[in-house]
């Protein structure tokens, strides 16, 4: 299992828009890096949901519950999606200055390529935000 972690401005697409909703096609990704890391997701990868405005701040977690596929949002181009299903919010949302403060994280994508809306985040330091969020024993499949 991969872990990743993707952008998403709340007032554009919220944290509890998704949990309400339950699933949702992860779509108009326009970067290519961040396009190979949607292709390179499999079913059952672990996602962090992040709010990349207002608190910027790791507040739940998502399944990847469909692999790449093309993208309908696109007019033009080579670009792809995936179906992410929203698993639980994480009790205490983990701040950027949080994770920024936290040495282990130090090399993490999200603060050396802070533009890049999705990412790959290694296994200790997806585990690692899971309890700085208060997380004991994260959602099984």
């Amino acid at each position: 299992m991969n872990h990743w972690l993707v952008k998403q401005e709340p007032d554009a697409y919220s944290w509890d828009t998704f949990a309400k909703e339950g699933r949702t096609d992860w779509t108009g990704v326009r970067n290519y890096q961040a396009r190979n890391y949607l292709r390179a997701m499999t079913s059952g990868d672990r996602v962090l949901f992040y709010h990349s405005v207002g608190p910027r701040e790791v507040v739940g977690i998502a399944e990847v519950t469909r692999e790449a596929f093309p993208d309908p949002t696109a007019a033009k181009g080579d670009w792809s999606a995936v179906e992410l299903s929203a698993r639980e919010a994480l009790p205490r949302p983990v701040s950027l200055d949080a994770i920024k403060a936290d040495a282990a994280l130090a090399e993490l994508p999200l603060i050396r390529q802070s533009r890049l809306s999705v990412m790959p985040i290694p296994a200790k330091a997806y585990a690692r935000i899971l309890r700085m969020g208060g997380v004991k024993k994260p959602a099984q499949r």
